[in-house]
């Protein structure tokens, strides 16, 4: 190491006073403080490795910001989830993370720290993820500890996600340009010396030529080239082979070769072929950025969709004020065609919502009074009163950047697999090169050079580097874009490859609903039966409550006070000073009355004195949920329906959707030994539900997909969540990540066809190191196209347009069983 510039962070170190840090058994000269104590806790966590794994040094440590600011109320509810009184999340930015090895420093550092629960780090986007118990620490101390090692936290806003972008482009745009700058140099050169071989040349002439020559490709090979040979070095100190290796290998010795030509009076030099390459490869990786920025486009513009600011009211005027003023309780006005500045009820009047960012949800949806309304959505029919609920990281919009950004920090099992795959296949590549150089010097040593090159950069493996995560990039953000969330990676893979389809009825297939002549009104009017239940059912999210406002819209309005929820059994509440429950028989009376039976397919709405009205409960089919059905029959995928409903009920359903496969009234533990006994039969399982007594069903099958109104526990427990909650993009879900495995398996074949049929005749020497360089960025750019094209031919509904239509034709209304 330089004793002039710094161990940490490489800058120059001062001439007094001298600064050493303790760093694996020795004393290394460092600039500053703060960098002397990042090294020497990074020694003392047992890291010290990371000096060697590292392909750029890190940050300078001045000192550490103060990050107490992220402790007060009003930013913490900005940024930080509080999951339960000991664990809290939060998605932040990071500057500096430039490196596979800078994750591993974060992930291990950070892992160590006292508090922290778990970490994810997304080295692409640079973007960190952070569980803790708030209770052992706080966020500012975590967040100065990132800090302190050299990667300084931001919080996840679009102006950051911005600057952050524009960075990395900067960056590579302006390798590009001295790329292709030196290149068209390079072979103005290249052309003047091939002409003089035919022509004749005046040898001072030719000399002056080829000095100019190395002149313009040395800042292509030095600047240009660098995160080439960045990368090799960081995978010859991780012992890890992979595309960066041959590419390294290959510019050096093209470039070295070519020099030594000019000064040894060699006939042969390449300086336009090294110059070449280098912008065929900038080219490929410019355009892979350019597919991980579009792959990330959904996150990124997810970010953007809360505004900076809204109109609260206070007192009987409206002020604007920040986001992060805003509190659970506040009420806000939001304009016709504005964003709603956080997750809360409609207060009034009833407007077109626009969801389809956040649900995939392409029409509007129309919202009545009392029912939730998402942050970032924006209002059609304005201006309309919210009242805030939940603010922040605790929207369900942030609850959908949190989802995705964790899958992107996975590393599933098909990009394990292809990455063991190509540092195979690298080993392979430098064992031909070097037989290739040996034959050849053994026959004619004039060609070994060319020939070793060409074989070296021709089979260089970076379509098969990218073949896996350019596909799945590609899949799991044309999903988000439709309202398809995929939280583990590994889902896509289980959900193409799924033969049988598993539902729960209730909530998944079928949605409650209520017949208003069906009512049984005991004492009073109809209309003010509607309004008391209206009332008591104000701002609750469950299917029966949102089914029971639809028919109370016409009612007079009423506020009910001290409303209390109790699951799985009811409402109560008052109005007017009257006590009022609505739920069960034996929750809303003292006891049961009437046929029990019946009395469990009704809502009872009751005082102190008795019932008031009876609202039978009826079921009917979910929309799409016919068609999807039969869409998935009409490709040969099994479906049966997985209840704990009574055998009549299920059965009727499993009649209106020609499923003969049924189960009911079957127990969690019932469910998950069916599960089971399908997966011993050889059927990839997909399973279905929405509800909390789904959770341990969907943790046993091969792929989980839930409902997004479904239940936190059933999300937590699935692989993939359907945020819109329509059935019909469960097919879409299927078709895409069907056509991900086409796609993969395409560049795949691609990959190998090319290598096998390009290897054999660059060993032949018939393809000169310039052809190799295109043929290589070509395939690394095919690949890139082919896995672009996932998407486009899947349209938004069912994927079988014939069975759509025909459904439609075969039935006249939705089915409804009472």
């Amino acid at each position: 190491m330089n004793a002039e510039r710094c161990f940490h962070c490489d800058e120059l170190n001062p001439a007094s006073p001298r600064l050493l840090a303790n760093v694996r058994g020795g004393e290394h000269a460092v600039c500053c403080v703060g960098c002397k104590a990042a090294a020497e806790w990074i020694e003392q966590l047992g890291l010290g490795a990371y000096y060697t794994l590292r392909s750029e040094p890190a940050l300078r440590h001045d000192e550490v910001p103060d990050f107490s600011a992220w402790e007060r109320p009003a930013l913490r509810r900005l940024h930080v989830r509080d999951v339960s009184e000991e664990r809290c999340e939060v998605v932040v930015l990071v500057d500096g993370l430039r490196c596979p090895a800078c994750a591993w420093l974060i992930e291990r550092a950070m892992r160590s720290t006292t508090g922290v629960l778990d970490v994810g780090v997304n080295a692409l986007a640079r973007r960190v993820v952070l569980a803790f118990n708030p209770q052992q620490t706080g966020l500012a101390e975590l967040l100065g500890a990132l800090a302190q090692l050299g990667y300084a936290p931001s919080p996840l806003t679009a102006d950051m996600i911005d600057s952050q972008r524009q960075r990395e482009s900067r960056g590579a745009l302006k390798r590009l340009v001295v790329a292709g700058l030196g290149t068209m140099q390079a072979m103005m050169m290249a052309v003047a010396l091939y002409a003089g071989v035919f022509d004749g040349i005046d040898p001072n002439v030719r000399e002056f030529f080829r000095w100019l020559g190395f002149l313009v490709a040395t800042p292509v090979v030095l600047y240009s080239a660098q995160p080439f040979f960045q990368g090799a070095l960081r995978e010859w100190r991780s012992r890890q082979l992979s595309m960066d290796t041959p590419v390294a290998l290959a510019i050096a010795l093209i470039y070295l070769a070519s020099l030594i030509g000019i000064l040894a009076g060699g006939h042969e030099i390449y300086f336009d072929s090294v110059s070449m390459f280098v912008l065929f490869l900038l080219v490929g990786r410019h355009l892979a950025m350019r597919a991980r920025h579009r792959a990330s486009d959904v996150v990124d513009a997810l970010s953007r969709l809360q505004p900076v600011h809204a109109d609260r009211r206070e007192g009987e005027h409206f002020v604007t004020v920040a986001i992060h003023e805003l509190q659970s309780g506040d009420i806000v006005r939001v304009g016709a065609g504005s964003a709603l500045p956080a997750d809360g009820l409609l207060l009034g009047p009833a407007c077109r919502i626009d969801e389809s960012l956040v649900s995939g949800e392409s029409a509007p949806v129309r919202r009545l009074p009392g029912e939730t309304v998402i942050a970032g959505s924006h209002v059609i029919d304005g201006p309309v009163e919210v009242e805030v609920r939940h603010v922040g990281a605790d929207t369900v919009l942030a609850g959908i950047v949190r989802l995705v950004s964790r899958a992107a920090s996975e590393r599933p099992r098909l990009t394990r697999l292809a990455d063991t795959r190509a540092a195979r296949f690298v080993l392979r590549v430098l064992i031909l090169t070097i037989l290739t150089a040996a034959a050849w010097a053994w026959f004619d040593p004039a060609r070994a050079l060319p020939a070793a090159l060409a074989v070296l950069v021709v089979s260089c493996p970076c379509a098969f580097a990218l073949a896996v995560p350019a596909a799945l990039t590609r899949a799991i953000a044309v999903l988000a874009r439709r309202g398809i969330l995929v939280i583990d990676a590994d889902a896509l893979e289980a959900l193409a490859r799924a033969d049988h389809f598993v539902f729960d009825k209730t909530g998944t297939l079928t949605e409650p609903s209520f017949d208003p002549a069906a009512i049984e009104v005991l004492r009073g009017s109809r209309e003010q039966a509607l309004s008391i239940a209206g009332a008591l059912e104000h701002g609750s999210s469950h299917p029966l409550a949102i089914a029971l406002r639809r028919i109370a819209e016409s009612a007079p309005d009423l506020t009910a006070a001290s409303l209390r929820q109790i699951p799985g059994a009811g409402v109560e509440g008052e109005i007017s000073g009257v006590h009022y429950r609505l739920g069960r028989s034996a929750f809303s009376l003292s006891s049961p009355v009437g046929d029990e039976s019946s009395a469990c397919d009704a809502l009872i709405l009751a005082d102190g004195e008795g019932v008031i009205a009876r609202f039978p409960m009826q079921e009917r089919l979910r929309p799409g949920a016919l068609a999807q059905i039969d869409a998935l029959q009409q490709i040969g995928i099994g479906c049966e329906i997985l209840s704990g409903d009574s055998s009549s009920r299920v059965a009727s359903i499993a009649r209106l959707l020609n499923i003969r496969q049924t189960t009911a009234t079957a127990t969690p533990a019932d469910k998950l030994a069916r599960l089971q006994a399908l997966r011993r039969e050889g059927h990839v399982v997909a399973m279905i539900g929405d509800g909390i007594n789904d959770a341990p069903v969907l943790a046993g099958a091969d792929v989980a997909i839930a409902i997004g109104e479904g239940s936190a526990v059933a999300h937590a427990a699935s692989g993939i969540l359907l945020a819109s909650s329509r059935l019909d993009s469960l097919a879409e879900a299927r078709a895409i990540a069907a056509e991900m495995l086409v796609r993969l398996n395409q560049n795949l074949n691609w990959a190998l066809a090319y290598n096998l049929a390009a290897v054999p005749l660059a060993a032949l020497g018939f393809v000169p190191p310039w052809l190799a360089a295109i043929g290589m960025s070509s395939s690394s750019i095919l690949v890139l196209l082919n896995s672009l094209r996932i998407g486009r031919g899947v349209g938004r509904g069912i994927d079988a347009a014939h069975s759509d239509r025909r459904v439609h034709a075969g039935s006249g209304t939705a089915g409804v069983v009472t």
